[in-house]
């Protein structure tokens, strides 16, 4: 398990706890230092990981498996191994085709968690539930004044505590799109704590939008992430409709690169320095689109998603596994990049 090299990444694929249970199953299991992660080094060598320096999965055998999170160190060197992690690579992304390039030339591959699914197409591991839970809980406090950055991590009850005591708006309109999904409810959930009872639409709701709807809520919690280009949610020609009430958008899926981006009215993303970004003055309408939403909620974030990820990690090698899945959509994709 590599260190992460963003600096506001806090999250783990594994925690102490998982890997103590894998090596307990004769999985040997090695976890570089890294300064930020939420948990220490020492936890996991108690449990049994062998510890590493930070970076010194580049010189591990071609046959080790490269467990991370977010992307890895900027480079043009090749890949050789198989990693495990979050490649935003196969929906056309910026600097897919470079990340493909590297795996093509080093002969290594990329089993992204994301194409991670059981024989229904399902997804078996996700971050979903806490990056709308924290997107919505972001847009809550920016709408009350409340959102101070620099962000920091914190726990839940941390941020449950400044939803709970910041004023409310008995009158405020939420939307949450895609609110079936994992993302939609954990949007739901968190505004349940802020006391805002939210709007839930779903696929039937979108079918065919009613937009002057939308854009009567005060805030959007965007939960929908496309496998293809979609009619999007809201367009620049919006933002002047008469009677807009619409003020604060958290965007949980951040397609902003990609050509299924279903809110076309911002083209960057923010992050923990910058949260938010202004797209629109009168009236003001603000985005808060961070792509590593959980790392927030660091520990509970980790925990949850460790839950899921562990007993797959003891099936790496197996045939037929949910993994023999994730390679042959890698060679897909590869494949098509240099078609």
């Amino acid at each position: 398990m590599r260190h992460e090299q963003r600096p506001d990444e806090h999250r783990a694929p594994l925690v102490p706890a998982d890997v103590a249970r894998l090596v307990e199953a004769g999985v040997r299991v090695t976890v570089e230092e890294s300064p930020r992660r939420a948990f220490p080094i020492g936890e996991y060598a108690a449990a049994g990981a062998a510890v590493a320096a930070a970076g010194a999965w580049t010189g591990a055998a071609s046959d080790v498996y490269v467990l991370g999170l977010k992307e890895l160190p900027e480079s043009d060197e090749p890949l050789v191994h198989r990693h495990v992690m979050f490649g935003h690579a196969f929906g056309g992304q910026h600097g897919a085709g470079v990340l493909l390039d590297r795996f093509a030339a080093g002969g290594g591959a990329l089993l992204d968690l994301e194409y991670l699914v059981d024989d229904a197409g399902r997804r078996l591991v996700a971050f979903g539930y806490w990056a709308g839970y924290v997107g919505a809980a972001l847009a809550v406090l920016h709408r009350r004044g409340l959102l101070d950055a620099p962000l920091r991590p914190m726990t839940r009850a941390d941020l449950d505590a400044a939803l709970r005591s910041s004023r409310a708006e008995p009158d405020a309109r939420a939307l949450v799109v895609g609110a079936l999904g994992r993302c939609g409810r954990g949007a739901c959930d968190a505004l349940e704590v802020a006391a805002i009872a939210p709007t839930r639409w779903d696929v039937d709701e979108t079918r065919e939008l009613d937009r002057p709807a939308l854009l009567a809520h005060d805030l959007l919690v965007n939960a929908v992430k496309t496998d293809a280009p979609q009619p999007p949610l809201l367009r620049p020609e919006d933002l002047g409709a008469p009677g807009r009430r619409l003020s604060v958008v958290a965007d949980v899926t951040c397609d902003v690169t990609s050509d299924r981006h279903l809110l076309p009215v911002y083209d960057r993303l923010t992050d923990w320095e910058r949260p938010v970004l202004s797209v629109a003055g009168d009236p003001p309408l603000d985005v808060v689109a961070i792509d590593n939403l959980p790392s927030l909620l660091p520990a509970e974030a980790s925990t949850a998603f460790s839950e899921q990820l562990a007993p797959l990690l003891a099936r790496l090698d197996e045939p037929g596994s949910p993994w023999e899945r994730a390679l042959e959509t890698f060679h897909e994709h590869r494949e098509a990049s240099h078609a």
